[in-house]
């Protein structure tokens, strides 16, 4: 029972929210609350809302587009517009019942038809849907609605709301600058309102909600205000009911919601406000044939129009889509930048060292020797001893050499697709410039992906071309063939299948810094590092490997119990799903590393608490060092600055480290995650993880300057 009213509840503020691109309950409760200024407008709106609900929930329509309000806010638009235009009588509540079937199909249908090419629906089914109303009213003069004002159809200009009257007045007569005045007007437009009062109210709680989005209002205003002055287009102003649902919006739309906020989105906002200009002189022009207002069909074809042109891109560049929305511009940048820095896992294919052991790097990318041009991105690796030699005394012939017949290993899966094998190898200090590459193995690992080894040790190549390899495979041995003065591997990755291909720059998955005891993930090794392969602690792996089926139940020290099971979603991501509260913990298990993703959900649940402090577990004694994204889920005024200005620059980071201690119970993991800014650090958390041959014990975390502590229960799978 509680849960279906929670969701209702949130399925009709965010129905509000959504309104301002936001699903924030806050922002939705105020604009319920200023939509009841005006309050048949108010309540007409609410009951579209509440029959729209009913409807696609009895109908077995999608449960999240239905929470996210996605089918809803037409509707409620719908029926804030129609209490705004019409008086009420019976016929009004008959023809907005019939108009609110009609938004609600269109709304759901134009979801799925859009939802295809991943555009957004925006406002178009209130649109047309208000469209119909009013060409048949105007029409049929028997259907029974009676108008308030014909200015309504042009200007969507309302009277102060009646019940309001001294509140607005007082704040209408208020002695504000002229522009700022209009710019609260046009904020209170888009609930089809013109008061000052109602403008302050829903700018206070945007500002809130996103600096950003915010700033984009005021970008799309001043913008549309500068170009009408210099224009001359609108003698007498531009209407604020098109300053608030047409500039404004699309302003907002493209500058922070659909694209990741940088300066390249902001000046893409600006460069909207012309062609809004454009559009909306073009199609009120058309529908004044009709004595129909344009609405808000100006920001809609603009906006999928940009969306769509964006998407067509063969590359993507740096202005960036909004890939996964999270109703919130700083959300989305936040999540995009932590995502860039930390998640390389989901856009390479994970590539190891082919070596094992520790070798140095002794010619890096752009190296002064032969990594030049087309090939320099390229690296060279030989074995070193404690004294900085590559060889044992005396160094003259290629068996002195430390890395001369050593295992040459597969970087990864794939199909082997050239190999020389018959070249010999060099004196030492001579090289074969007939034969540049010497012996070589070139293997496919998906499509436009090569690796190459070269310089092999003469009939070493262990495998042919068509052979499949899986990583860790011994293809050949180490050797001094081709350009080679003395023994080493040279390693490159291309993207064509033939040999003297050029390079281009691919990060290893995972590697040790031998020097920094660091592990690397997905890096590109440097000049004279010495790296390895991590070795693995089985019992840490073992300890971490939640396969889907995995539950368990954990308690803390106030008898706090949650049940939590491992799923995978229709993408074949993976994550953990406590059943008392719905709490989401997506995370990756790979070969070298356990990792969280994103975490949804109650912040006070035990599953977030498990969240931080293995925010980034390795496999192996190496430290692991990690980043969060900055919080925005709360209320914190401290982060406003930083918001205001992170689409141009960021000067603050959460990073996160872990290290793995073994003692007489098992292994300790030590967590702690710091917040940096302006050259000062500040713990934001300390945890510890106890893991012995069963498997996970206990969690304890210091948080917010409170100790929790928690025990990991028995796994039931």
């Amino acid at each position: 029972m509680k849960k279906n009213i929670r969701y209702h509840l949130s399925s009709a503020l965010n129905s509000y929210a959504i309104l301002f691109f936001s699903q924030n309950k806050i922002l939705g409760t105020l604009l319920f609350v200023v939509s009841m200024f005006n309050l048949n407008a108010g309540i007409s709106g609410l009951a579209c809302l509440i029959c729209a609900l009913l409807l696609v929930n009895s109908s077995g329509f999608n449960k999240e587009n239905i929470k996210s309000g996605l089918y809803s806010f037409n509707p409620l638009l719908l029926g804030i517009g129609f209490g705004t235009f019409y008086n009420f009588n019976y016929a009004f509540w008959f023809w907005l019942a019939a108009a609110c079937l009609l938004c609600v199909v269109l709304s759901v249908s134009l979801t799925a038809l859009l939802g295809k090419y991943a555009l957004p629906t925006l406002s178009i089914p209130f649109v047309i849907t208000f469209w119909i109303v009013l060409i048949a009213a105007n029409g049929y003069a028997g259907m029974g609605l009676i108008q308030k004002s014909s200015s309504l159809v042009f200007e969507l200009a309302t009277n102060v709301p009646s019940r309001f009257t001294s509140i607005c007045n007082f704040f209408d007569k208020l002695n504000m600058p002229a522009y700022l005045a209009l710019f609260f007007r046009s904020v209170s437009a888009v609930l089809f309102q013109n008061s000052i009062f109602a403008g302050i109210l829903i700018s206070l709680g945007f500002f809130i909600h996103s600096r950003i989005g915010f700033s984009l209002l005021i970008i799309g205003f001043v913008a549309a205000c500068i170009i009408n002055h210099l224009t001359g287009t609108y003698p007498d102003g531009i209407s604020y009911y098109h300053l608030g649902a047409n500039f404004m919006m699309v302003s907002c739309a493209i500058g922070g919601f659909f694209l990741i906020p940088s300066w390249r989105s902001y000046l893409w906002a600006i460069a909207t406000i012309p062609l809004i200009f454009l559009v909306l002189n073009g199609i009120s022009r058309l529908l004044g044939i009709h004595s129909l207002p344009v609405f808000s069909m100006p920001f809609c074809l603009v906006t999928v129009g940009l969306l769509y042109f964006f998407m067509l891109r063969k590359t993507t560049g740096k202005l960036k889509l909004t890939a996964l929305q999270n109703y919130s511009p700083e959300t989305n940048l936040y999540q995009f930048l932590n995502g860039e820095e930390r998640l390389k896992g989901f856009r390479y294919l994970a590539l190891n060292l082919p070596f094992m052991g520790s070798w140095s790097v002794s010619q890096a990318y752009n190296g002064d020797i032969t990594h030049k041009g087309e090939w320099s991105e390229a690296l060279d690796f030989v074995l070193k001893d404690i004294d900085n030699k590559t060889y044992e005394w005396p160094g003259i012939k290629p068996e002195d050499y430390y890395c001369y017949n050593k295992p040459v290993l597969a970087a990864a899966a794939g199909y082997v697709c050239e190999v020389i094998d018959h070249v010999d190898d060099n004196v030492i200090g001579q090289v074969n410039l007939a034969q540049n590459w010497g012996n070589t193995v070139v293997i496919k690992h998906t499509d436009n992906l090569f690796t190459k080894v070269s310089h092999l040790k003469k009939n070493s190549v262990k495998v042919k071309v068509g052979d499949y390899v899986k990583q860790g495979d011994v293809i050949a041995l180490c050797g001094n063939s081709g350009r080679s003065p003395e023994p080493h591997l040279h390693f490159q990755v291309q993207k064509t299948p033939f040999i003297g291909s050029k390079t281009f720059a691919y990060p290893f998955a995972y590697f040790v810094n031998e020097q920094t005891n660091e592990l690397k993930s997905f890096e590109i090794p440097k000049q004279n590092e010495v790296v390895k392969s991590p070795e693995i602690n089985p019992y840490l792996k073992h300890a971490f490997n939640f396969q889907p089926g995995y539950i368990t139940r954990v308690s803390n020290e106030i008898k706090q119990s949650e049940t939590w099971e491992v799923f995978t979603d229709d993408f074949n991501y993976t994550y953990f799903f406590c059943h008392e509260n719905g709490a989401i913990a997506y995370f990756v298990n790979n070969e070298n590393v356990f990792y969280f993703t994103r975490f949804y959900g109650n912040r006070k649940s035990l599953l977030f608490i498990f969240y931080q402090s293995a925010y980034k577990i390795n496999y192996s004694a190496h430290q692991a060092n990690d980043v969060f994204a900055n919080d925005t889920e709360h209320f914190n005024p401290g982060l406003w600055l930083q918001d205001l200005i992170a689409p141009f620059y960021t000067f603050t980071k959460n990073t996160y480290h872990n290290i793995a201690f073994t003692g007489g119970e098992g292994i300790t993991l030590e967590s702690v995650a710091k917040n940096r800014a302006f050259g000062k650090d500040k713990t934001l958390m300390n945890s510890k993880i106890l893991v012995d041959v069963n498997g996970i014990r206990s969690i304890e975390i210091l948080y917010k300057n409170k100790i929790s502590k928690v025990k990991w229960g028995t796994g039931l799978n």
